[in-house]
């Protein structure tokens, strides 16, 4: 399987998204609206429910299935309110000790005038540095596109793990074949050197795990891609219940630290400029 291939998978219409893990995980999930400032951001589902005992903070990008959805979700592409609503809720999570579950499918935060004049930028660099002050275990998982800022606003987690025909990328194939060579048309060899696949980013470290997809994809059998989800968030919650949140914070801290020490030792990642 090429790496476009992996890209069509992760953006396929009958993929699983957010709210069809999430009900699955939580059947008793209650959905929670708005960032208290100035609007609610549909194209980020969050809320509350029962998970493995306990009650758990769900936060999602949601793409849509119908058009309308799609047009009313904005593509799963947030606005500043958007990562204002997911900050709000994780304060929420953290004032009453509920773990934190964070499902990464998006192409990017909105580039949309709107959003740049509302400060979506400042909306995501201002969401990075919170993630690291909510003191309750976090695990963040990319169900299908984690493409740019938008996808890195909603990542910092204690651990991150991926479906295994996922992508996760700082900027999407087409962008970055356009920001490199001014010609997109060379998206799949862009997608080729951004090592934007499960695999290629669990070899970089980046991520904790790879999860197996059932046979098709995740698209194929939406129950057993969330059983087996399930499972894999279960299994890395766990241990970081027997930590403090001075101690989550600190390893938080250190695990992007570390990671950032890789990506400085491996000047080759990214597009080639010929």
């Amino acid at each position: 399987m090429s790496v476009w291939d992996v890209v069509e998978l992760a953006r396929h219409p009958e993929r699983p998204y957010s709210l069809d893990y999430i009900k699955r995980l939580a059947p008793d999930f209650v959905e929670l609206h708005g960032d208290r400032l100035t609007a609610d951001d549909p194209a980020l589902v969050g809320g509350i429910g029962r998970w493995h005992g306990r009650t758990t903070m769900f936060l999602g990008h949601q793409k849509g299935r119908s058009l309308k959805e799609r047009v009313e979700r904005n593509w799963g592409m947030m606005h500043p309110e958007g990562y204002r609503k997911a900050i709000r809720l994780a304060h929420h999570a953290a004032k009453f000790g509920f773990p934190i579950v964070s499902l990464i499918d998006t192409p990017g935060a909105y580039p949309g005038a709107g959003a740049e004049e509302r400060g979506i930028a400042s909306a995501i660099a201002s969401a990075i540095m919170e993630w690291f002050q909510i003191p309750v275990p976090i695990v963040a998982a990319v169900i299908g596109e984690g493409g740019s800022g938008g996808a890195l606003g909603m990542g910092v987690a204690d651990r991150v793990i991926m479906l295994e025909f996922s992508i996760y990328s700082v900027a999407s194939p087409e962008a970055a074949a356009s920001i490199v060579w001014r010609d997109n048309s060379r998206k799949v060899e862009a997608a080729e050197q951004l090592q934007i696949t499960s695999r290629e980013i669990l070899a970089m470290g980046v991520v904790e795990e790879v999860v197996r997809e059932p046979e098709g994809s995740a698209r194929a059998d939406h129950d057993a891609a969330a059983a087996a989800l399930d499972a894999a968030l279960q299994r890395h919650m766990q241990p970081l219940f027997e930590l403090s949140g001075e101690e989550l914070l600190r390893r938080r801290y250190e695990r992007f630290r570390y990671i950032d020490s890789l990506i400085k030792a491996e000047p080759q990642f990214g597009p080639k400029i010929d």
